[in-house]
């Protein structure tokens, strides 16, 4: 097996940095030294068999991306990005593993679902991989099945508040849905906004000609996110079943996952980089049909309502774990334009794959979290909520070597003509610009990004099999 030392740099953990230097043999971290380590009397940068300096950089576990969604279909389309290449954009922004969604739609069953996304996925990724399963169509035998999925190494399932005829499930199907959940230590995902409500909205606004992609946030009021979340609360809390709520973005829905958390139970969110940065008057209500581009579920939020700050205040005090992406881009032409004149019909989802670990690192610089909180919410508590850590989410003897070498003195502009690998013919970040760079990106030990060249290939991405989540209880 080829040896390689990270010598110089600093070790970044959730708790914690310090210089250190990180051996590894073939795809496995086998030491953590101290900077000079000999072994045997000798130099170890005279014995492995590759070297990389690190020295000013940090050195970090590999980002993991618990919520893409590659190659989904949406709206009489599919994502744009296939699981080939939105892996190599997500190996390009530091990201060394993805937890995508297996779907089960109505009429299917789980198990043909699930053998249907691997044959998606198998050879075609350039980082490693798991899987969620969306249960679109809880019914009893989805309800037999979904207690085998932990055995398939599939440890959560996704349900749907929202999306009536599509992916929609009533308060009875999640209520025996996470019944089953909590027999079987499944952690229940949860798309938290009132979709009934909300197409009767949808319907009302559309009939009196307000059409613009402006008004897809208007009709996903957070009023529709906040009684959602807590209605899912309430479920969980009579089920007994560990609750995780998807792409959070209405501070009042935090405030329900808080109130939650404050009184014991077992519930968690995530947040995404959109909710963070950009907002429903100056991305939704774009000019003309440029709004398009930033449709998304749930959607941006008014920069007048506070929302973006409460999100990075929970993320620092921990009421919200997590920043996924929501990873789901569609192209303007050929598929957002299939909305033009009726904002109902834009394919929900834009791409950050690519950009998530420098939008969070920016945060650090911008003072909003710490350079260890970007580590644990980034890496460490994706791995742990989602059964991975010890293999991911660590740098630590044991652990798998994906690791990314990151300088905060470089810098990196986003945008279509300069660092774009998404399959998307715009970019939702155009003109952002980060106090940092990703140097050099190792997966399972294989140096994949090195000086702005991508040596990986899709047949190197393994399917991960995920144990079930470290905060079951």
């Amino acid at each position: 097996m080829p040896t390689t030392l990270i010598s110089g740099g600093t070790v970044v953990s959730s708790t914690g940095k310090a210089l250190a230097d990180v051996l590894i043999d073939g795809e496995t971290i086998v030491a953590v030294l101290a900077p000079g380590t000999k072994s045997l009397g000798t130099d170890l940068k005279s014995s492995v068999d590759h070297l990389l300096d690190a020295t000013g950089k940090y050195v970090i576990p590999g980002g993991i991306d618990a919520h893409t969604h590659m190659e989904m279909p949406f709206g009489g389309t599919e994502a744009s990005d296939t699981f080939e290449t939105g892996t190599r954009a997500a190996a390009w922004g530091g990201t060394t593993t993805i937890v995508d969604f297996a779907i089960q739609r109505h009429g299917e069953r789980i198990m043909d679902s699930l053998a249907a996304w691997h044959e998606r996925a198998a050879g075609q990724c350039a980082v490693d991989y798991g899987f969620h399963q969306i249960v679109g169509d809880v019914n009893d035998d989805s309800l037999k099945v979904m207690g085998s999925l932990v055995d398939e190494g599939v440890s959560s399932y996704k349900l749907f508040m929202a999306y009536p005829g599509v992916f929609y499930s009533d308060d009875a199907q999640i209520y025996k849905a996470m019944r089953v959940g909590a027999e079987t230590g499944l952690m229940t995902m949860m798309h938290a906004e009132n979709g009934p409500a909300i197409d009767a909205m949808v319907g009302e606004l559309l009939a009196q000609g307000k059409t613009d992609p402006y008004y897809h946030g208007v009709a996903r009021a957070w009023q529709m996110e906040e009684e959602a979340t807590h209605r899912a609360i309430m479920l969980a809390n009579l089920t007994s079943a560990p609750l995780y709520v998807v792409h959070v973005s209405a501070k009042q829905a935090v405030e329900q996952l808080a109130a939650a958390r404050d009184n014991g139970q077992n519930v968690f969110g995530e947040t995404c980089p959109q909710y963070l940065y950009l907002n429903l008057e100056d991305q939704l209500g774009a000019p003309g049909f440029e709004g398009a581009k930033w449709v998304c579920s749930t959607p941006l939020r008014s920069k007048h309502e506070n929302h973006q700050e409460h999100m990075w205040r929970a993320l620092r005090t921990n009421d919200l774990q997590m920043v996924s992406t929501d990873h789901c881009p569609f192209c303007m032409k050929g598929q957002k334009e299939l909305g033009l004149g009726d904002f109902s019909k834009i394919p929900n989802g834009m791409g950050t794959v690519e950009h998530r670990m420098d939008l969070m690192y920016q945060g650090v610089v911008n003072g909003k979290i710490s350079l260890e909180r970007w580590v644990e919410i980034t890496s460490t508590t994706p791995a742990r909520m989602f059964g991975m850590y010890g293999k991911k989410g660590v740098i630590a003897p044991g652990a798998d070597a994906d690791i990314v070498i990151y300088d905060p003195r470089g810098h990196t502009s986003i945008g279509l003509e300069k660092t774009h690998h998404m399959r998307v013919d715009y970019s939702a970040w155009e003109g952002f610009e980060i106090d940092g760079h990703v140097d050099t990106v190792l997966s399972r030990g294989r140096i994949i990004i090195n000086e702005n060249t991508y040596l990986g290939d899709k047949n190197h991405g393994e399917y991960v099999h995920r144990a079930p989540s470290q905060y079951l209880i």
